[in-house]
């Protein structure tokens, strides 16, 4: 358990039935043809475990004019109703729920009513939804200026909105209810090495990890960090020559593993070889910081996670720079921006996916979030059962320190918090700090630390006790 590959690699592999990537991108077009085509695709992408995300920015505003009909468009808000719908006759390979990304560019003239579509539970189902923004816009919102809306089809202007009102909408809905999310379109791009072959990125996977091109896909797989800590390395209780092996071995995995896969349409099975992405990441990294006494929300952690990052990107880069020179590089490297000396057997190597499923079952903290909970239970589809966990660590210590009591645990699954609890030692309380009791600044600067050395994209949740204010999302967002 010290690396896990993507849950469809885990569900499929073996079975001649399905993909083994988690993460698709679909194009989406403005036309009844090309839309309804999306909507076949996306079934059969979700049909055996894939995640798909849209852009619904190239669908023309509600009301506008249809030559070939002389009627009105109807939108796109309509448009994903659809592809909700279809989602919602899917359970991704009978194993899991259908899950989507829908991004739309801040510049879309629909982009209010975008930002409310999911305001009322349960109106669209299986969708999260993000803001596509620029540094142009946020700069628009620093400066409390207006912005121009621009035509989908020709990308004229078409109308003006206050930044800070458009803003302050998709504050508010993120503070009610998590939605929309925001996708920062041109930092995403300013890592995307085949734009020269293929242009812009517009869309990301349904937990934002993994920006895509239309008809990409990429498989994840995770490296368990806990598993690295050793109390007798020479380099600071973490097994560095262990993990080199483990990064390099995971980089070759990940490469057959676009081989050996089944891709649900060719237009997939295309695009992807062209770019041969790959998504190694991380998981357990709470868990390891726990093991090294340190507390998640310090300095001292983010130093931790700079120099683990730091290693695995120096060490993925060798791994398929050496698997670009047996192999060959991937196709599209001709017409990318990759230097002459960088024969990169894959266009990315590294994301941090959320590891929901994986994580349990290596019994760690997943991805780079800190530990959410020190106990609690998941409910299991295909048995209708709740399976019920407890932090390992927090257990054992609890016992070994003698804190350990059922009405501690019986507290513990009911969702309350150890701060409150005097039985419970201030050290203690200092390192299993949980993810609500983290400051968003920190939340924050933990991701900023990964993504430095990240050559794609970080699914990184900011959790939030429910009675902080707006202004807590709004700094978040703005930092």
């Amino acid at each position: 358990l010290e690396f896990l590959p993507n849950s469809p690699t885990l569900m499929n592999a073996g079975t001649a039935q399905g993909t083994l990537s988690a993460c698709f991108v679909l194009p989406l077009e403005d036309s009844m043809e090309e839309i309804m085509h999306t909507a076949t695709n996306s079934a059969m992408v979700q049909k055996f475990g894939g995640g798909t995300g849209f852009s619904l920015s190239k669908i023309r505003a509600r009301g506008a004019t249809i030559l070939t009909t002389h009627g009105k468009a109807c939108g796109p808000i309509e448009v994903l109703k659809t592809l909700s719908r279809v989602s919602s006759m899917i359970t991704q390979g009978g194993k899991r729920d259908g899950a989507n990304m829908a991004v739309m560019s801040v510049y879309h003239p629909d982009i209010l009513e975008f930002i409310a579509c999911k305001r009322t539970e349960g109106d669209i189902h299986n969708f999260n939804i993000s803001v596509g923004v620029d540094s142009t816009f946020m700069q628009a919102v620093k400066d409390g200026t207006g912005y121009y809306l621009k035509d989908p089809q020709t990308d004229e202007p078409v109308g003006t909105l206050s930044a800070r009102h458009v803003f302050r909408e998709m504050i508010e809905g993120a503070w009610r209810n998590g939605e929309p999310g925001m996708v920062f379109l041109d930092s995403i791009n300013k890592d995307n090495r085949v734009k020269p072959a293929f242009g812009e990125i517009i869309a990301t996977n349904p937990c934002g990890e993994q920006p895509l091109l239309g008809n990409e896909s990429c498989n994840l797989g995770s490296i368990n960090l806990a598993a690295f800590h050793n109390s007798n390395s020479y380099e600071g209780f973490i097994d560095f020559p262990r993990l080199r092996k483990v990064v390099r071995l995971g980089v070759r995995f990940l490469d057959n593993v676009i081989d050996a896969n089944e891709y649900p349409i060719p237009e997939i099975r295309e695009m992807t070889k062209a770019t041969r992405k790959i998504g190694l990441g991380i998981m357990g990294f709470a868990d390891l910081l726990i093991q090294l006494g340190i507390p998640y929300n310090t300095p001292q952690a983010r130093e931790v996670g700079k120099t683990i990052m730091r290693f695995i990107s120096d060490e993925a880069n060798i791994a398929s720079l050496e698997l670009g020179a047996t192999r060959g590089s991937f196709p599209a490297w001709e017409n990318s921006s990759y230097t002459i000396t960088e024969h990169y057997r894959n266009a990315c190597r590294l994301t941090v996916a959320p590891t929901g499923t994986i994580s349990m079952i290596a019994s760690t903290s997943n991805g780079i979030e800190p530990i959410f909970a020190l106990a609690w239970k998941k409910q299991n589809i295909l048995e209708g059962k709740s399976l019920y966990y407890v932090n390992t660590y927090f257990e054992k210590m609890a016992k070994d320190e003698g804190f350990y009591s059922d009405d501690l645990m019986e507290h513990l699954a009911m969702g309350g918090s150890i701060q409150s609890r005097s039985d419970v030692p201030e050290h203690i309380k200092n390192i299993f700090v949980t993810a609500q009791e983290i400051s968003p600044e920190d939340h924050v600067l933990m991701q900023a630390t990964f993504q430095e050395y990240c050559d794609s994209g970080i699914s990184k949740t900011i959790n939030f006790a429910n009675v902080l204010s707006k202004a807590y999302v709004e700094k978040a967002y703005l930092l």
